[in-house]
């Protein structure tokens, strides 16, 4: 599976970004995270746009900054958790590279997640446990699935890049 763009999906607190930058950097690509790009574009963070603009808002705008992303080549983009969730994203991701799904157990997300309030969808634990039941189902669709409970962001990026090389 050649590919001149690599699309990182996953649960919150999988490693999309340090992973995505370690591909990045291995194969002289670009690495780009979704979710800094919003809060560069909106000069908030992603807790401040959920709580003062809502989640339907935060979409939109992250929809839009897919869309921008979309001519980018030899490019790893890290996706927002929920990025993969939009059909219509799920099929752009799809179509422009190759997505794969940081696979990572929920007990190990729930260990990483700061507890400071960053992360607006992991605030209520029952919620939490919903949510990622609900996107494995979407994660699955992904073209590339990666083991990555307990493994090293290093060893990941390798994996990755193993498979798509």
């Amino acid at each position: 599976m050649r590919a001149d763009k690599i699309y990182l999906v996953g649960f919150m607190a999988a490693g999309k970004t340090t992973v995505a930058r370690l591909v990045a950097e291995r194969l002289g690509w670009r690495a780009e995270d979704i979710d800094e790009l919003i809060e560069a574009r909106e000069r908030r963070t992603v807790a401040e746009i959920f709580s003062k603009s809502g989640e339907p808002y935060f979409r939109s705008v992250e929809r839009d900054i897919l869309r921008l992303l979309l001519p980018l080549r030899h490019c790893v983009v890290a996706t927002g958790g929920g990025t993969f969730m939009d059909p219509d994203n799920r099929v752009a991701i799809n179509m422009d590279g190759v997505s794969v799904w940081l696979d990572v157990p929920l007990e190990d997300l729930v260990a990483r997640l700061p507890a400071d309030g960053r992360r607006p969808l992991a605030a209520d634990r029952a919620q939490m446990e919903r949510l990622f039941a609900l996107r494995q189902i979407a994660y699955a669709t992904a073209q590339l699935r990666v083991d990555a409970r307990g493994a090293h962001p290093e060893a990941v990026a390798e994996r990755i890049i193993e498979a798509v090389g």
